[in-house]
């Protein structure tokens, strides 16, 4: 009896003391959950603090959720605050619990960009300052001294002269365009969105590496798979994107970009180089230009963060480290092939559904072409206005890059349209497809007008920013123009596009997005060949 009633109180402590500690442990959870909770919210009265309009957040999420689970692009949601509060200059926004703020206002948007720059020169896409991935410290991504110097070494290598000399390589690749366009005009319809993918791709690969990737040739070439992967979002990507967002000091070793990408990238260039023994082989790609860059040395210019203690900038130096000649190329290809395949997809399309404009720019391409001998050379192409206009109103209707981000690197700055006070490591967003189709600039923005470029695009400068603006505008705008130009012009001297049964003509934009903006289910379209 003594042994079970032992026994019986052994249970009977066992189990309270198993109960004590499920209790303690629920209740360091909850308290968890509690604190983390308050920690969610203490940023997210920003905006109502400054009497800033905006909608309201969710905990965690901010203004944000929907973007983080892949179920809507960030210009998307740019664009939704844009239209939603249309009688205010500027709209709050959370992603997550950082405060941003949309742009509404033309004035503003040339203060961030052009006015003052020195306080918004940062695009801040890494959430940690010291801990950035050797693949975006790159011109593009990079933010700070490392951006200008960068640039300062880059700006000459997109000269008139410079682009000139590439543009045998574009000639090249349009005749081989209007080849692979041939074989693909007797089906019911055809992805011009992967068309031209192919196209940028493959003249990337001649003039970035000076080899050939046979992407119009090989529809799957490990070129083209590798280009598609740099702008696709996977589940696991976006989860890694997110927690960097939300707890960048925690997440600063996860990776924004798939470290596949990092491998084959830095194995690809590692290669070419080595072919030439790392010295200038000639052929005036970009690799020559890294190279070239390198021998001479280090890079010395005037720093953007850092002053003396009499006001002047500091002196700051770089090095041409390899992974930074790796980064560049790995942004020259990525931004060059997908950016202008969109420009110039979109523009096809719209010329589909616009049979009449379509004529009045093939007509144009005919006479222009006769004069150089049916070949489309680079005096050519800048005589194409037709041509141009069409490329200017799909850009003004779908912009490749929909939004432009900068963040405030001033401890505080006020913007003085508004009277508004933001601080240092906020960022501010240009919506510019918004800004693309409101009415309040271009009139009766759904149609698909490019005679409203007529005076070309300095008459829309404030407001019609498919390259961006000031000193971090595009570095390769002219180069990414001329390439999607001539690629037009050799489908179009040749076929003529029109809508498929499959068509559709307002395609919907691609939640996934994160910088280039796509299409669900691609744009496909009907390609015949000219009768001429």
């Amino acid at each position: 009896m003594d042994k079970g009633y032992s026994h019986c109180c052994s249970a009977i402590e066992h189990t309270l003391t198993r109960s004590v500690y499920l209790f303690k442990m629920w209740y360091f959870v909850l308290v968890f959950v509690i604190v983390l909770f308050l920690y969610s919210l203490r940023t997210l009265n920003y905006w109502k603090k400054r009497g800033i309009k905006h909608d309201p957040p969710i905990p965690f999420f901010g203004n944000n959720f929907r973007q983080f689970f892949q179920q809507a692009s960030m210009a998307m949601l740019a664009t939704e605050a844009y239209n939603k509060y249309p009688n205010e200059k500027v709209v709050g926004f959370f992603r997550g619990m950082k405060p941003e703020l949309v742009i509404r206002d033309p004035e503003i948007a040339k203060r961030i960009l052009i006015t003052d720059f020195q306080h918004f020169y940062a695009r801040g896409f890494n959430p940690h300052k010291t801990v950035i991935e050797p693949l975006l410290k790159n011109l593009f991504f990079a933010d700070g001294d490392l951006w200008r110097l960068i640039r300062q070494r880059f700006t000459p290598a997109f000269s008139t002269a410079k682009l000139k000399g590439m543009f045998p390589i574009i000639t090249d690749r349009a005749e081989k365009l209007q080849i692979i366009t041939e074989e693909v005009s007797h089906l019911d319809s055809y992805d011009v969105r992967e068309l031209m993918a192919r196209y940028t791709t493959d003249f990337i690969g001649a003039c970035g590496f000076g080899i050939s990737m046979d992407s119009l040739s090989n529809e799957n070439s490990e070129f083209r798979r590798l280009g598609k992967r740099i702008f696709q979002r996977t589940p696991k990507d976006a989860v890694h994107a997110a927690l960097k967002l939300l707890f960048p000091e925690l997440c600063k070793n996860l990776h924004f970009l798939d470290p596949e990408l990092e491998k084959s990238m830095t194995f690809l260039v590692q290669t070419v180089m080595r072919e030439r023994n790392y010295k200038h082989s000639g052929k005036n790609d970009f690799i020559d230009l890294m190279l070239e860059l390198k021998e001479k040395g280090t890079i010395i210019g005037e720093s953007i963060e850092s002053r003396n203690s009499d006001g002047t900038a500091k002196v700051v130096t770089m090095e041409m480290t390899e992974m930074i000649m790796i980064a560049q190329v790995f942004v020259f290809f990525g931004a060059g092939f997908e950016t202008s395949s969109t420009a110039s997809s979109y523009t096809l399309h719209q010329l589909a559904f616009n049979p009449e404009y379509q004529v009045k720019v093939q007509e144009e391409i005919d006479e222009v072409l006769k004069k150089y001998n049916n070949k489309i050379t680079y005096e050519a192409v800048n005589e194409m206005t037709c041509l141009e206009k069409a490329f200017y109103e799909a850009m003004r209707m779908y912009p490749s890059v929909a939004y432009i981000v900068r963040m405030c690197t001033s401890p505080k700055y006020t913007i003085p349209e508004i009277g508004v006070t933001i601080n240092e490591g906020v960022k501010v967003m240009i919506p510019i497809q918004a800004m693309h189709n409101d009415e309040k600039y271009f009139e009766e923005p759904e149609k698909f007008n490019p005679e409203r470029f007529n005076l070309g695009r300095k008459q829309f400068k404030d407001v019609f920013l498919p390259f961006g603006e000031g000193p971090r505008a595009c570095v390769g705008e002219r180069l990414g123009q001329m390439q999607s130009m001539a690629g037009l012009a050799a489908v179009l001297q040749k076929f003529t596009v029109e809508p498929a049964k499959c068509s559709v003509r307002d395609p919907k934009p691609e939640p996934t997005a994160i910088v280039a903006e796509g299409f669900v289910g691609g744009l496909p379209l009907k390609i015949r060949k000219r009768q001429t």
